[in-house]
């Protein structure tokens, strides 16, 4: 088998530029060039002998401007030396990643060997063409109810989870990321974490330790002190092997992003540092087709086993769904994962809120045949009855509990038993569906029957008169 280290410096070619005119930042102004294009991977050697990397933003006449993932620090003009590779930045990519916990460059940090590949992949990838993609089906159980019942993920879906700092949205995501499956299907899993605490980065690789150590994970950790430049580069590494290990190797994948907030303020300071116009909020003006350009490499391809979902986590400064980072992202993706603040504070793990959240692809994935005949309807009735009980509970609000009619008070207690029953989890709690759904009923049977109008009859004779056997 032919196999290649990361970042073999024999792609390098052999003429060296030593003409540094400045620094800027991240960035490395490199003069006297000649045949360099845009994105093409650098090599970069300090006086000391240190090699670090780079990938050129910007080339105009005989300059060429050279951002460093490494970051700048130590590099003194007069003594680097740049050599430009000719092809973008690539990595391997293989059965290798698997099991691997590396830095935000992809270079391992677990103490093993350097990652080996079949091929080598340009990290920058493209966006599946319309004509080849196979509609989203089937899908991933992720063993959180709130998920699974409500807003079921579909396989080869984009679905965000939207939060706010202070939220548990770090562990809900490690939480999926450890839990979820494709039915006894080929399956892995790619977490990449960006902007990180140290704190953050040693309880992820605690939760995921197991199913690292099953080989079944691929780990890429950004820490918030490593260079913003590196941060760029991150999801677009995670998702280079997850297609292969989807589309090449026929797994199903679930590529985790958090978090993308982080991602896109990185992307921010580098547009100041070249000099770009900003536009909203400072942010490029590209920031829409360079959201896009990561989203929609998830998917599947006709005929072609395996499948690539994308979960990005986002949090949203001070609760603003209207930022441009989560609003840019609502117009992009198949829906969203509401995170709330209430819900946690009303001690609510994971705090989703059911009536924000929503997956437009659910029936695509849901139903009889693919994950149980009652599930689509449960669902449905469950929001049409949360809906009603929080008019219930803003009336309360008006005329005190008391006051309400007895339907109403039924729909408070149901509001309470879905919460409590059906949402509220450990956060080391993995629910099969059929336990997720079986809560779900266990809920609606506090309501009379005569409320439940989106339930079929044949099904409400079936499951609401007792609970189910074996519960």
């Amino acid at each position: 088998m032919n196999v290649r280290p990361l970042a073999p410096a024999a792609v390098f070619g052999a003429l060296e530029y030593t003409d540094v005119a400045e620094l800027r930042g991240p960035l490395l102004v490199v003069r006297t060039v000649s045949g360099v294009g845009w994105d093409e991977s650098a090599r970069i050697e300090l006086g000391s002998g240190e090699v670090r990397h780079g990938l050129v933003l910007e080339v105009d006449r005989d300059l060429a401007v050279v951002q460093i993932l490494e970051g700048t620090e130590g590099i003194r003009p007069g003594d680097t030396r740049v050599r430009f590779a000719g092809e973008t930045l690539h990595i391997p990519v293989g059965p290798g990643w698997l099991g691997r916990v590396c830095n935000g460059r992809g270079e391992p940090v677990d103490g093993g060997a350097p990652i080996f590949g079949t091929r080598r992949a340009p990290v920058s990838g493209f966006p599946l063409n319309p004509t080849h993609r196979e509609p989203p089906a089937e899908p991933v159980i992720t063993g959180v109810s709130a998920i699974d019942a409500l807003t079921t993920v579909v396989r080869g879906q984009k679905l965000p989870l939207f939060s706010v700092a202070g939220l548990p949205h770090l562990e809900l995501a490690t939480q999926v990321a450890a839990q979820a499956a494709a039915g006894g299907a080929p399956f892995s899993v790619v977490f990449a974490g960006m902007g990180l605490t140290h704190l953050d980065t040693a309880a992820v690789r605690d939760a995921l330790e197991a199913r690292s150590a099953a080989g079944e994970l691929v780990m890429l950790l950004n820490t918030a002190d490593d260079p913003v430049v590196e941060r760029v580069l991150t999801p677009r590494i995670a998702l280079t092997v997850a297609e292969y290990l989807a589309f090449e190797m026929g797994r199903h994948v679930l590529v985790v992003m958090a978090d993308m907030t982080a991602y896109a303020e990185a992307l921010r300071e580098v547009s100041a540092s070249r000099g770009e116009i900003p536009g909203r909020r400072a942010y490029p003006g590209y920031l829409f087709s360079d959201l896009a350009s990561l989203y929609e490499r998830c998917g599947r391809i006709r005929g072609v086993p395996g499948s690539v979902t994308v979960l990005p986590v986002l949090t949203m400064p001070a609760g603003d769904i209207t930022h441009p980072v989560p609003d840019l992202t609502g117009y992009i993706t198949e829906g969203q994962i509401v995170l709330s603040a209430t819900m946690y504070d009303a001690g609510i793990y994971p705090p989703v809120e059911p009536l924000s959240s929503l997956s437009r692809l659910m029936r695509k994935g849901a139903g009889p045949g693919r994950t149980r005949d009652d599930h689509l309807d449960v669902a449905a009735q469950i929001s049409a009855s949360l809906a009603r009980a929080r008019q219930a509970r803003e009336l309360a609000e008006l005329v005190g509990e008391d006051a309400l009619s007895a339907i109403d008070r039924s729909y408070l207690a149901f509001e309470h038993a879905v919460e409590q029953r059906l949402l509220n989890q450990r956060r080391d709690e993995a629910r099969s569906l059929d336990e997720t759904l079986d809560r779900a009923w266990e809920a609606l049977r506090g309501l009379p029957r005569r409320e439940l109008t989106m339930l079929p009859n044949p099904l409400l004779d079936a499951r609401y008169a007792a609970p189910v056997a074996g519960r």
